[in-house]
């Protein structure tokens, strides 16, 4: 799996024009699931971001997690993440989990942190204030 994570001030997921999720402070997490991922590297990767200590204590060190903040935290799945340009100029997405596989995994994933969420396949505008930035990508 591979996530990108995102320290947010808000962020917003829209759907045919419908605005389906939003948040205040926290983490946006755009998540690809892999070919070969199951429920343990779900799970690995749905402790990992409760555990990230990337919100700032009151001397401005990176040391707080987004549960120690009661931050909020939106997934959105994003198959393109595992996309191979290596090769020529048109995306591969072999390493993608297909959406039978892919779709159960995300939801584990999202359910485990409490996340709202965007919809699973569906074409989306996702709208974010990135705070600091920070910005990370996190596999498992």
């Amino acid at each position: 799996m591979r996530a990108i994570v995102q320290r947010v001030s808000r962020a917003t997921v829209t759907c045919s024009g419908e605005e389906i999720a939003a948040i205040g402070a926290g983490l946006l997490v755009l998540l690809g699931v892999r070919e070969g991922d199951g429920e343990a590297e779900a799970d690995r990767l749905a402790r990992k971001l409760l555990a990230l200590r990337i919100f700032e204590d009151d001397g401005g060190r990176m040391s707080l997690s987004v549960r120690d903040v009661d931050g909020e935290v939106l997934c959105v799945s994003q198959f393109t993440l595992l996309a191979d340009v290596r090769r020529g100029n048109r995306p591969s997405f072999v390493d993608a989990a297909p959406p039978p596989v892919a779709e159960p995994l995300y939801e584990r994933v999202r359910e485990a942190l409490s996340a709202r969420g965007g919809r699973f396949g569906a074409h989306m505008e996702v709208s974010l204030v990135n705070d600091g930035p920070v910005t990370l990508i996190v596999e498992v």
